[in-house]
């Protein structure tokens, strides 16, 4: 009996220690700075808040740009290189040409820089702001691993491959984020980002003008919310946008998925979350929960996504202008 009691210690022990070696393998863990830079985190939240506080609107833009990061070579900060004479960077692809907050990544690494000179890489830096936006929307806040190193390099082909597109159908959904490591799960709990911003005209006039060559309409989208995106939006308009979440999109909350349920998701990838039992059971049960897991899973997802395929160690740098290569 004592023999049996010790195994099973042991093997609890083993399946113990080779969760925390997994959660470990890539080098990142909370605190990761806790010696080199201790206030990191609040010297990011406090410069941060100063740019939200003046531009509510600037929130999605910079979780977006996490977003954009880690799909494209993982989570190494290429997504902020600038193109040069010889290069064609992610910045110049066509689904980046409408991130907006670059500045506030400057001004940020700029504070850094100030109190640990070298230490910070901007991936790292992409990581926490994304979390600091979303908390300064009345959003859920996390712990998020750090670690990581900056890339050294960014390609505006690599961007147009794997930067899922807003007119994906669920099929194409699922294997884009599966080909990153996520989930079903992490595909409907990180598109409930869509609670805050904006959403260009161009990204789906064709779903209320012509979504099949035909002259006609998603049949999937509402014919009243139809009518009044073509209000907002006249045919041929290319400089235009209109909330993601009408009424609440600089508030970090679930109305996402109301929009989504009442087939009033601006995109085709919005609408794509009800044509999945899974994705559509979870939008379900955001609605109707009195207690939703929202904001729990979506630093759960958060975390998981900001894990993609990072460098860590002696691999890559710590830039000193995110903007370029050292």
């Amino acid at each position: 009996m004592a023999s049996r009691l010790l195994l099973n210690f042991l093997l609890q022990v083993g399946v113990l220690l080779f969760i925390l070696g997994s959660a470990n393998s890539q080098g990142l863990q909370v605190g990761f700075y806790k010696k080199t830079c201790p206030n990191v985190e609040a010297v990011i939240r406090k410069t941060t808040a100063e740019f939200i506080q003046l531009a509510p609107s600037l929130a999605a833009p910079l979780l977006r740009m996490h977003f954009h990061d880690c799909f494209v070579r993982g989570c190494d900060g290429s997504v902020l290189i600038n193109s040069t004479a010889t290069n064609q960077a992610e910045k110049s692809a066509i689904p980046n040409l409408t991130l907006r907050g670059f500045q506030v990544i400057d001004a940020v690494k700029a504070e850094v820089e100030k109190a640990c000179p070298g230490i910070v890489s901007c991936a790292d830096i992409l990581a926490l702001v994304a979390r600091d936006v979303v908390s300064l929307s009345m959003g859920p806040t996390w712990q998020v691993p750090t670690g990581r190193r900056d890339g050294r390099i960014s390609l505006a082909s690599e961007a147009l491959a794997n930067l899922p597109p807003p007119f994906f159908n669920i099929t194409e959904l699922k294997a884009s984020f599966q080909q990153k490591g996520l989930s079903v799960k992490d595909l409907v709990v990180l598109s409930g980002a869509h609670t805050i911003g904006i959403g260009h005209c161009t990204s789906f006039d064709n779903r209320i003008y012509n979504f099949t060559g035909k002259g006609d309409v998603d049949p999937s989208m509402d014919p009243n919310y139809v009518i009044r995106l073509r209000a907002l939006c006249p045919e041929g308009n290319v400089t235009d946008f209109v909330e993601m979440d009408p009424g609440s999109s600089k508030i970090f909350d679930t109305d996402y998925y109301k929009v989504v349920a009442k087939r009033r998701g601006l995109f085709q990838s919005d609408a794509a979350l009800l044509d999945d039992n899974e994705t559509k059971i979870y939008i379900g049960l955001q609605i109707n929960s009195y207690n939703p897991s929202f904001f729990s899973d979506f630093g759960v997802s958060m975390v998981k996504m900001g894990n993609i395929s990072v460098l860590t160690g002696n691999a890559g740098e710590i830039r000193k202008n995110c903007a370029v290569i050292n």
